[in-house]
């Protein structure tokens, strides 16, 4: 701008010009200066405090890690072998499931605390308004852990099956809930499968197979299972295991345990890292598909002389261990009341063998199936008419010893006779000093009918003592359960959720006689074995004391049966409140 004034001023010096050109000179558009002097200008001009410095160290260590992590990461991965890019993506993902994981554990904690410390504040504890927020309660803590679960997937949802067994210690909102994860979870696409099955035999299914679909039929905790054919025309049900459940096992269950201890410190009563601790071996057992193959063949000849109980064949030359083969079988579920009628089978029939089987099982045969919910027992017409089991996933097996068999044989009938003396000495021997308590977790009713009536439940005061006394009985639980010899807890998931089956079927048929009966007549069958040949004397001994079981077991029956009656009728005439716990214990 300078220059230019310049040359104005000479040109006016040097010829004479009018004002008016002076003034249209002066008002040309001026030229900007170059790039590079206007940012040397620019520099010149900075004040002090903006001039460049050189930066600590510990900012340049920061930002090239921030910029060299994530590149070399995705060098790594794009030049990893697929299964290594598997393991990469699961380990990004684990954070994903442990956030998850962590925001749903202080969701419900955060939800409880909210509702018993704020909104039930001075409420009592009894009163409807306060039974109906604490329902909520439950039912929102429900939802969040089957969401929770199902998107999480693998070890999540079979724990949340797990939790279906305590449906004597869980709110029936958590039962009711978390039975969905049954036969729910995410499915896989195609390319996994494709993945997998040439990981394992290195060809894909439809080489292995005449026919194969890859929509899945049924879909699990840890694998989807999908309708097949063999190249003889056979049809199958093929088990592919999750291609990514065995990487992450290990972070899974390391998440789970951390979870389970935050929620025990934050909830003292409710401490059940125990029980992951104890099913970790058997978890790891049930991702061996080639042990569960085993599993299937010997529950086949335990229970061959059941001419009702069908357990698939398998097909060992298309089986590996994430992968199963087996005979495909037709069904619906055992709780399936519907179904059930539409074939024209009874119900009863249907409840009836299946406590006999699982039964056999408990006391003769000692190799126990350990989860055999609804969607593991399908029930179908056999040849005859009548109802046939068709026994699924034995991928968890439980062995009970001949010594604790004959304890627990022992035990139900002290329970029966009620012989508390008997009771105490055999529930030592399998590890338990309450036996009382745990007598009534075992039979799932009450050793002493009296201790209802002595219990006086007729008031609203009385009621909510009851239900104070009820916390403490489920810490007494869990300590009897903690106490128990590990393969009981599995026992106990048997026969609890046989019990469950019976209850969704309407209770056809009396569990407690059937179970009984069959403990019994293997202690009656050994004796007998064991003295006929001695002695006239003894064996009268045992036709004697197997009538008095007999007497004492129906006469058992009959008074728990009149029991129920009786509190029918004193609910029907406003006597008692309707205690629908209490209902529902003798109902069962």
């Amino acid at each position: 701008m300078a220059a230019s004034s310049d040359s104005v001023v000479l040109l006016t010096l040097q010829s004479p010009l009018c004002h008016f050109h002076c003034a249209v000179l002066q008002s040309r558009p001026q030229r900007w200066p170059v790039p590079a002097a206007f940012l040397r200008r620019s520099l010149r001009a900075l004040p002090a405090r903006w001039s460049l410095r050189p930066q600590p160290l510990w900012k340049k260590v920061l930002s090239s890690t921030a910029v060299g992590l994530p590149l070399l990461f995705g060098v790594r991965y794009f030049t990893a072998e697929p299964r290594e890019k598997r393991r990469m993506r699961l380990m990004v993902d684990g954070i994903g499931r442990f956030s998850r994981s962590l925001s749903v554990g202080l969701q419900i904690s955060v939800d409880y605390w909210w509702c018993t410390n704020v909104i039930l504040r001075g409420v009592e504890e009894n009163s409807p308004g306060y039974l109906e927020v604490m329902s909520a309660c439950h039912q929102r803590a429900a939802d969040a852990l089957v969401a929770g679960a199902i998107n999480n997937g693998g070890l999540y949802v079979k724990l949340g099956q797990g939790l279906c067994s305590f449906n004597h210690l869980l709110p029936p909102e958590y039962i009711k809930t978390l039975r969905v994860l049954e036969d729910k979870a995410l499915t896989r696409s195609f390319r996994e499968v494709d993945e997998l099955f040439l990981e394992d035999f290195q060809a894909p299914p439809h080489e292995l197979f005449q026919e194969f679909d890859y929509q899945p039929i049924a879909a699990a905790s840890l694998a989807q299972v999908h309708r097949a054919r063999l190249h003889d025309g056979t049809a199958v049900a093929v088990k592919v295991q999750y291609i990514d459940l065995r990487d992450r096992f290990d972070g899974d269950i390391q998440t789970l345990e951390l979870l389970l201890r935050l929620v025990e410190l934050m909830h003292p009563s409710f401490g059940f890292s125990w029980v992951l601790q104890d099913l970790k071996g058997t978890l790891a057992q049930e991702l061996d598909f080639e042990n569960e193959g085993r599993n299937a063949e010997r529950c086949a000849r335990d229970l061959q002389h059941f001419r009702y109980v069908v357990v698939p064949r398998v097909h060992w030359d298309t089986s590996s261990k994430r992968v199963l083969t087996a005979e495909f079988c037709e069904g619906c579920k055992v709780n399936d009341v519907e179904a059930i009628k539409s074939m024209g089978l009874a119900v009863q029939d249907i409840a009836e063998k299946l406590i006999k089987a699982f039964a056999e099982q408990i006391f003769y045969t000692g190799f126990i199936h350990s989860d055999p919910h609804p969607g593991n027992v399908l029930v179908r017409k056999g040849p005859d008419g009548k109802a046939e089991l068709v026994l699924l996933d034995h991928g968890l097996y439980q062995f009970l010893d001949q010594k604790d068999r004959s304890a627990l044989c022992q035990l139900w009938r002290a329970i029966i006779l009620r012989d508390d003396i008997s009771m105490k000495t055999h529930a030592a021997t399998l590890g338990v000093q309450d036996y009382l308590l745990f007598s009534e977790v075992l039979m799932q009713r009450p050793v002493h009918l009296g201790q209802l009536w002595r219990s006086h439940l007729l008031s609203r005061e009385e009621a909510a003592y009851m239900q104070a006394m009820a916390r403490e009985h489920f810490e007494d639980i869990m300590a009897v359960l903690k106490a128990l010899p590990r393969p009981m807890l599995l026992v106990l998931r048997n026969i609890n959720t046989v019990r469950a089956i019976n209850t969704a079927l309407g209770t056809p048929v009396d569990r407690y006689f059937l179970m009984a009966k069959r403990g019994w007549s293997r202690l009656a069958g050994t004796a007998h074995t064991s003295v006929c040949s001695i002695s006239l004397l003894r064996h009268i001994r045992v036709v004697w004391e197997t009538l008095k079981f007999e007497v004492a077991l129906r006469l058992e029956t009959l008074s728990m049966r009149l029991t129920a009656l009786l509190v029918r009728v004193l609910v029907h005439l406003d006597l008692m409140p309707r205690t629908e716990g209490l209902y529902q214990y003798l109902e069962t």
